[in-house]
């Protein structure tokens, strides 16, 4: 099998894991640049193109960083007309990386969610925050990633502050209900092919709430219950993908999905759980296609 490891850095460990995962299946691996790729679109015969070759590939593992969704993505559908298997296609990563939207979506499907509340103007931030209840609120950027550009207000007043000042700057924003009974702490669960094949529970480092390993929160392997295992997997159904990391907060009323990442990291979740989940890609693209 051909695969094509579609990243921007192969010195990345996720990159690397999946590369080594592929070599180790007996099969040849290329990582390839997707912003360096270019697009010959014709009706008889698509290709995409690298350095002045054409690729060819069995499959593809995308890894698109959230700041090129829109010509990563295009690659990952023009590999999609070549009838290339796609690890995920096209449609469900701009599905998830569209925050709203893949609120929306699970919100319809019955899925447990944090209180969550969205506008547009300034004038309407009290009606906003009466949506989501007493403070804290959790205010968060749409185009945010690994913590990044989420903010959490103690009171009525620091929210307003917080709401107005994002709205200057134009920016499109998210309040939830501060989940306290999960204690700084969310779950990890990584889902490939409809299976939960590893899960870890993030611990927030002291002082802060956001429990990313990007803002210093550390890892640790975890047994999920019956309800969060098959929360993930619908979670994952629902936004059409077939590798994807959901992340949880337990709660009083049961588990509750914060986010499913379409390139979820591997380091954490590996070294925390012990799982080889590159293999496990791997295993899932060599049984779709046979």
């Amino acid at each position: 099998m051909r695969v094509g490891v579609l990243s921007r850095r192969p010195s990345l460990y996720s990159t690397r894991r999946l590369a080594e995962a592929a070599a180790t299946h007996g099969h040849e691996v290329s990582v390839v640049d997707y912003l360096r790729c270019y697009m010959d679109i014709t009706s008889r015969r698509p290709r995409v193109l690298f350095a002045g070759r054409e690729l060819e590939f069995d499959a593809v593992i995308p890894r698109v960083g959230a700041t090129y969704t829109f010509y990563g993505t295009a690659v990952v559908r023009q590999f999609e007309m070549m009838h290339v298997l796609t690890a995920n296609e096209s449609q469900a990563i701009s599905r998830a990386r569209d925050k709203l939207r893949s609120l929306q979506l699970l919100s319809r499907a019955g899925i447990g969610l944090p209180v969550t509340s969205f506008a547009h103007s300034i004038k309407d931030i009290s009606g906003l925050l009466e949506v989501v209840g007493k403070p804290p609120y959790v205010i968060k950027l749409l185009e945010g990633t690994q913590g990044v550009g989420v903010v959490l207000a103690p009171t009525l007043k620091a929210a307003e502050s917080v709401i107005a000042a994002f709205r200057q700057l134009d920016a499109n924003i998210l309040v939830q209900r501060f989940v306290s009974e999960a204690h700084n702490t969310d779950l990890r669960a990584f889902v490939v092919g409809g299976k939960v094949v590893a899960a870890m529970e993030r611990v927030a480092a002291e002082g802060e709430f956001r429990a990313n390993l990007h803002r210093g929160g550390t890892a640790r392997h975890v047994e999920l219950s019956e309800d969060e295992t098959e929360t993930a997997i619908t979670a994952a159904a629902t936004l059409g993908l077939d590798v994807s990391g959901v992340d949880m907060l337990r709660s009083d009323e049961g588990p509750l999905v914060i986010e499913v990442n379409a390139s979820p990291g591997l380091e954490g979740i590996e070294r925390a759980s012990g799982v080889d989940v590159a293999g496990g890609i791997v295993d899932y693209l060599e049984h779709r296609l046979r």
